[in-house]
């Protein structure tokens, strides 16, 4: 807290003889100190811009960030289903901006898979089991579904908030915390499909989709629904950085007079501040 000069004015009150009135037993003259006004206190945040720009300069001011990452797909068909799961560290540099991951993926079956990516001045790199070094643009649709960046998401809600419709993003304070959220019920693809969150999920939904395809089965976002869709971005109350972000949804693919299932379910948790920095090991390159 700055703390502000006072500001003073010394007079002399005159007498009808002209000679100085004396003020006090010892001779000191009549000080009145006058206070600057104190500025005004800076509004409380209210819309959804507000909360985010208030994140978005919380997450800056300190990092990088270490966050823990589980994630969950099912596909269901006929009852029987198939499930992978992973989880990862992720670290966020700040400035410069940067990530690691380093995580593990496992299918149905128990198999499981190391998978270690970076990204570092807008390109990614990525190693999946024992196979090499993959390169390519962050922005890659095959890399980005690989990327889990939590302090992105905070840029992602901002877009929501500035989407057409406007009110998209909810906001609850409660327990020192405070959410925004977006979210949808079960309702056909092609109402909702214009939405960005929604464009997120059919963007995660696509490499599944193309399986699905490759295995005979038609997957037309005409005839999708979505069965569910909820994202919440978690901030705390008092510093406004990112706790936790939570990204759920599902689809329903027609298929021979039933519904092909697909769900996901994606948690980041922030486990506060690391010492270090972002480097690409040698070799990489």
């Amino acid at each position: 807290m700055l703390v502000l000069p006072l500001s003073f004015s010394l007079a002399a009150c005159g007498t009808d003889d002209g000679k100085a009135e004396p003020v006090g037993t010892d001779g000191a003259k009549s000080v009145e100190a006058k206070q600057s006004p104190k500025p005004a206190a800076a509004p409380s945040p209210e819309s959804p811009e507000d909360f985010l720009g208030l994140a978005e300069k919380a997450m800056a001011e300190e990092g990088p960030w270490t966050f823990s990452v589980t994630g969950q797909e099912g596909l269901t068909l006929q009852g029987q289903k198939s499930t992978a799961s992973y989880r990862a560290t992720v670290r966020r540099g700040m400035a410069p901006e940067a990530l690691h991951s380093q995580g593990v993926s496992t299918s149905s079956k128990g198999a499981e898979e190391n998978e270690e990516i970076y990204v570092v001045d807008g390109t990614a790199y990525l190693k999946q089991g024992a196979a090499p070094w993959k390169e390519a643009p962050a922005s890659d649709p095959g890399m980005s579904n690989k990327i889990e960046d939590p302090v992105a998401v905070v840029e992602e809600f901002r877009a929501y908030a500035k989407a057409a419709t406007g009110d998209e993003v909810g906001v609850t304070e409660a327990d020192g915390t405070v959410e925004l959220r977006v979210g949808s019920d079960r309702q056909k693809l092609t109402a909702v499909q214009d939405r960005a969150w929604v464009k997120k999920a059919v963007r995660e939904f696509a490499p599944t989709a193309e399986q699905l395809r490759t295995a005979g089965i038609a997957v037309n976002d005409a005839q999708l629904t979505l069965s569910g869709l909820k994202e919440v971005l978690v901030l705390d109350a008092k510093t406004y950085r990112v706790r936790s972000h939570h990204f759920e949804f599902g689809f329903l693919v027609p298929y021979g007079g039933q519904d092909i299932t697909f769900e996901q379910d994606v948690r980041q948790e922030n486990q506060g501040p690391f010492a270090g920095r972002i480097e690409l090991p040698v070799g990489v390159r």
